[in-house]
């Protein structure tokens, strides 16, 4: 069987394939549109095509698959012959990519695309976070500009940063500066909330994410952030893999008899990362006790608050074990009676 390695960018991508004594007999360029990798690979003996993840890999992926291509989506954190090459161009990259999928993919661990379906309700919620920090800076910019000039705004609404500004005590050569901002910020917040019935609609059509739900701080966006990042719950053997799957886990580097661990890697999905620690701090601050309280609040008086919200959202990330059961959240976990 060939193997192929295609260096993907957004304009033209480089082709390189390697017959089956792994000589490279054939390169190409062509555009990255979809009708120019139909033609090129859709009348191809099967192969194995390996790429790069990133902006363009997704919709890629798809459509070599759909021929019966054996498509491999490199992590780029582990083509390091790549990225830290002292020859580099986009010839090279492509031998590359199709010389160590032909040597053993999975020293290129392997990373498994989302359904088409799947990427568009991401992209909802990574919509709706765009519009949220652009509120956000809407506003502090505001408050910035008006605490400036020695007015107090000790709101963070946009409905009474509004009102503030109808005090005729702010110049109006001010208002006019600051009006703008606000008024874009009362904007945002229907768009926002228009989302939010948006990402409600779509939870209720996952069961895992009313289980998901059950947990005290994990509300409609988060429970559905987490399915949808995961999709798949069977691809993971042991639900304590999803800390290192969510850069969540320590750094560990061994050798010999020293062993060195540091803080988390922050590899994996930035966005889901910072759901859970969001959400380990709204269960900290939630009223209802648990175990799982108790435990973060006996690591904080001994490693302090910011660390202890980490491993509690590293704990958070095992809640696929309750979607893998169907079970809901427990608060406490039942105590066996070893004396019966």
């Amino acid at each position: 069987m060939e193997h192929c390695g295609i260096d993907l960018h957004s304009k033209s991508s480089e082709v390189a394939v390697l017959d089956e004594r792994g000589e490279c007999g054939e390169r190409a360029r062509i555009p990255t549109t979809e009708s120019s990798l139909r033609r090129w690979f859709g009348g191809r003996a099967p192969m194995v095509i390996c790429l790069e993840a990133g902006g363009q890999s997704a919709w890629a992926a798809r459509i070599l698959t759909s021929f019966g291509h054996d498509v491999v989506v490199a992590n780029p954190a582990r083509v390091r012959l790549i990225a830290e090459a002292t020859l580099k161009n986009d010839h090279v990259d492509a031998e590359t990519l199709a010389r160590l999928v032909r040597a053993d993919r999975r020293l290129l661990c392997p990373i498994i695309h989302r359904s088409a379906d799947t990427q568009r309700q991401r992209g909802v919620l990574r919509a709706r976070r765009t519009l949220v920090n652009a509120r956000v800076a809407c506003l502090n910019t505001s408050r910035g500009i008006l605490r400036s000039f020695g007015f107090r705004t000790p709101s963070r609404k946009a409905e009474r940063l509004a009102e503030r500004l109808a005090d005729s005590q702010i110049p109006e050569a001010l208002v006019a500066v600051v009006a703008p901002l606000v008024q874009l910020a009362l904007e945002l917040d229907e768009k926002i909330a228009a989302l939010d019935a948006e990402v409600e609609a779509m939870g209720q059509a996952y069961p895992e994410v009313a289980l998901l739900r059950t947990i005290p701080g994990v509300g409609p966006q988060v429970g559905l952030a987490f399915v949808l990042c995961i999709e798949d719950p069977s691809r993971f053997r042991r639900s304590r893999d999803l800390g290192g799957y969510l850069g969540l886990r320590p750094k560990m580097r061994e050798s010999g008899s020293t062993s060195r661990s540091g803080g988390i890697t922050h590899q994996g999905d930035t966005e889901m990362r910072t759901l859970l620690v969001q959400a380990a701090h709204g269960l900290l601050r939630s009223r209802a006790d648990s175990d799982l309280t108790q435990w973060t609040q006996g690591l904080v008086a001994r490693i302090g608050k910011t660390k202890a919200v980490v491993a509690l959202a590293r704990k958070l990330a095992v809640v696929h074990t309750m979607w893998v059961r169907g079970e809901a959240f427990r608060p406490f976990r039942e105590v066996l009676d070893v004396a019966a």
